[in-house]
């Protein structure tokens, strides 16, 4: 297993709850809340607070444009498609006044059928709401530079504190007795 340094950490991190709470990495008052990178390589408390104030030095990353299609979106791509339909429709009955009138009608009631069998179809298409997957995930931020840069300071202290023990350990010891 690779040891996770502090030149890999990523400025982005995931707010998540504790059960017992721990002095604020900015003004040290007690918190559950922790901010956490994805792999838990480095986390911080953090108060409430702090993370819905806007002057604060945690920040959160601009929202994220929606891509997929809205509900209004689709009612008017299928208001448009019935429309097309019924002009195609008109079309061919015109063309079909020359026929016989009884086929004429049974293919009228049999489009009629198709319609209404059509719009019971569309009526009844359940409409996914986009905003349950949101709420289901960790609200994400990004520190501000400085606080970054001394996470990672801190994170390379313990880095070169763990070396210098696992050093050490093939050092023989000094003696101890007098000359």
């Amino acid at each position: 297993m690779a040891a996770i340094t502090s030149n890999n950490l990523q400025n982005v991190y995931y707010e998540r709850k504790t059960g017992t709470a721990k002095p604020c990495y900015i003004c040290r008052k007690p918190t559950t809340t922790v901010l956490a990178t994805l792999k838990t390589e480095d986390f911080l408390y953090t108060c409430d607070g702090h993370l819905t104030d806007t002057a604060s030095p945690i920040s959160t990353p601009p929202p994220a444009a929606v891509s997929g299609p809205t509900a209004e979106d689709i009612k008017k791509v299928i208001s448009d498609y019935h429309q097309r339909e019924a002009r195609k429709d008109k079309q061919k009955e015109e063309k079909n006044d020359d026929k016989d009138k009884d086929k004429e009608k049974d293919k009228d009631k049999e489009q009629k059928d198709d319609k209404d069998k059509s719009r019971f179809t569309t009526s009844n298409i359940p409409t996914t709401s986009t905003a349950t997957p949101q709420a289901s995930t960790h609200r994400k931020f990004e520190l501000h530079r400085h606080i970054f840069e001394m996470r990672k300071n801190e994170l390379r202290r313990k880095e070169q504190g763990n070396k210098a023990k696992e050093v050490s350990k093939g050092l023989p010891q000094v003696p101890r007795t007098a000359f």
